[in-house]
């Protein structure tokens, strides 16, 4: 069986970089009609998608899954009319693939420049959210690579319907199938297998759980683009604007708890904690949020607090717990920024510009905001119409990765006959 699915994922991979060889010249018109059918079909299909999406979620509850990994696996109406509008938002953007971002010349005549180019062959590894299939698809394509999509299992029968759709629409635009392909099995040694083939796959990408990206790390002879944990702060200076910072606070912990970008650890400044911290208390208790606390700050968070253990520090809850700590000034708030964040995302909550400038240059993460939620670190939100995902390691990206992120630039050199002397 391993010799069978060895040859079966290096077929895959074969196909997907014969089909990368086409992409590259394709126009972006006809890129274009494939996600303009893509919209379409996942409006006029919807009804198979919830279907195989239904068996997946009965199956999830079936199994014991928690309430936050059935919320990132299920579909609704709204889900895909999401999707449906991220295919067009896609698609009014401007293809980058062939874009000469500068030009400069030579003493002797000869020009030279950037161009951007697709990445080639990009691979994709997700757990639960299914939608993921269709931004991986749709960026990976109008960036003119082609796409290996790896699925948690949990996921398996919905996304084999939107990779349907996928391949339907690529074919009817005169584009290959094969330039998004989903793995057809959920055998994890299938992974194993695909990340071993660098000379078809040129990146892969893990968007997942932290011992997910660990595995890929360690097995891949391929680069690898980290999606790593969302450890995510807010950070409440002194003078901040109260009830501001009380509604940032909340919809960063409440809105969707299980997802990246939701706000694990807020930091208050000691001169903000005793007027701040009971209004936290109480209006996030509310939504049935639970704290953990530092000594400080335990005695102002009501009776759903308790204290913090030293693993709750750099913690990914992805559920409705929130940790809290006192700190003296803001030196002590990037102090501890720089031990437990993830290089996601950070925000400070404060009128005073010098101090957020200064947090700003000196919080490390792929999105540093002033005074706004954690939950605009996403594609959507930022405007690159979707996402492949965060990348908090900085080479080659660094942040929400939309069509642009998935080129890369090569230089290119005009001349009229020039020799090297």
């Amino acid at each position: 069986m391993t010799g069978e699915l060895h040859g079966q994922m290096l077929n895959l991979a074969k196909e997907a970089r014969q089909a990368s060889r086409i992409l590259v010249a394709v126009r972006g018109s006809q890129k274009n009609a494939a996600l303009r059918e893509l919209a379409q079909r996942l409006q006029t299909q919807a009804d198979q998608v919830l279907a195989a999406n239904q068996r997946d979620v009965d199956a999830a509850l079936s199994a014991g899954l928690d309430a936050a990994r059935v919320d990132r696996l299920r579909i609704t109406g709204s889900t895909i009319e999401g999707m449906a509008q991220a295919c067009l938002e896609v698609m009014a953007q401007a293809d980058p693939v062939g874009e000469i971002e500068s030009m400069w010349q030579r003493p002797n005549g000869l020009q030279f420049g950037r161009m951007r180019i697709p990445l080639g062959v990009v691979m994709m590894i997700f757990e639960s959210r299914p939608n993921v299939t269709i931004e991986a698809a749709i960026l990976t394509l109008k960036a003119g690579n082609a796409a290996i999509l790896r699925g948690g299992s949990e996921a398996f029968h919905s996304n084999q319907a939107l990779a349907a759709l996928i391949a339907d629409s690529l074919e009817a635009a005169g584009l290959p199938r094969a330039a998004v392909q989903l793995v057809p099995v959920t055998d994890r040694e299938a992974v194993s297998h695909l990340l071993k083939l660098d000379e078809f796959i040129d990146v892969v990408i893990p968007r997942g759980g932290e011992s997910l990206i660990r595995a890929v790390s360690e097995q891949a002879t391929m680069p690898v683009l980290k999606h790593y944990k969302g450890v995510c702060h807010a950070y409440v200076d002194q003078d901040a604007d109260r009830d501001k910072a009380l509604e940032i606070v909340f919809n960063s912990k409440v809105q969707r708890c299980g997802v990246c970008n939701a706000l694990e650890c807020l930091l208050v400044h000691e001169a903000e904690a005793e007027a701040f911290l009971p209004r936290v208390a109480q209006r996030l208790a509310e939504s049935g949020v639970r704290f953990k606390c530092c000594s400080r700050s335990l005695p102002l968070m009501g009776v759903h607090a308790e204290a913090a253990e030293e693993e709750d520090w750099g913690r990914e809850f992805l559920a409705l717990v929130l940790a809290v700590r006192v700190v003296r000034d803001m030196d002590q708030a990037l102090e501890h920024i720089a031990a437990y964040g993830s290089n996601h995302t950070e925000a400070i909550l404060t009128r005073d510009h010098d101090r957020a400038m200064r947090f700003l240059r000196e919080a490390d993460a792929s999105l540093v905001l002033v005074n706004a939620s954690t939950r605009f670190n996403d594609g959507g939100q930022i405007g690159l119409g979707a996402e492949i995902g965060i990348s908090t390691s900085k080479l080659h990206a660094y942040g929400p990765m939309g069509v642009r992120e998935l080129t890369g630039l090569k230089f290119i050199g005009l001349g009229q006959g020039q020799v090297r002397e």
